[in-house]
């Protein structure tokens, strides 16, 4: 079982102003990756504020995988991906690297996404974008790869298993 952290970064969200369906598209998909969501929360694109739930959340050791979602455009007050950066103490390029490609198939505008993806101790985070389709899109890229990441990480993969799987 992953346990799931889901934290969205909406103003408007955080004031109660806004439903939050791109959060609900990542619970409803958790089961994709064997998942439990255990923290939710929707917080303001407020820099400081991101970071810190994302660095408490990964610091607490109940969590494997944060997925946020929002706050990763072009506008001012999108800060999630240098919110994420800050925390991280290694980016994973790959997941952001395969949401955009699969996104781009749908819409030129995908490469506006800033999104980015990290490990901070033995937590993953991954960026997601705010709406609802491209949310679950991007959720159908990179689901396959979240348990085995999440394995690595926590050091349940050996050396021998990642060669039977073709990774050297």
């Amino acid at each position: 079982m992953i346990n799931i952290g889901i934290l969205t970064i909406s103003d408007k969200g955080s004031k109660g102003q806004r439903q939050d369906k791109s959060g609900e598209v990542i619970r409803d998909a958790a089961s994709l990756v064997n998942g439990k969501v255990l923290k939710y929360e929707v917080v303001p694109d407020e820099k400081d504020i991101i970071a810190a739930t994302l660095s408490g959340w990964a610091d607490s050791g109940k969590i494997d995988v944060i997925l946020t979602t929002g706050g990763t455009g072009l506008s001012k007050r999108d800060v999630t991906p240098e919110a994420t950066l800050s925390v991280v103490d290694r980016v994973v390029p790959g997941f952001a690297e395969a949401m955009r490609v699969k996104s781009l198939e749908k819409t030129p505008t995908a490469m506006l996404s800033r999104g980015v993806a990290g490990q901070r101790g033995n937590c993953l985070i991954i960026n997601l974008p705010g709406s609802p389709r491209a949310v679950q899109e991007c959720l159908d890229v990179i689901a396959p790869a979240i348990p085995h990441a999440v394995e690595i990480i926590k050091g349940e993969v050996t050396e021998h298993s990642l060669q039977d799987a073709g990774i050297h």
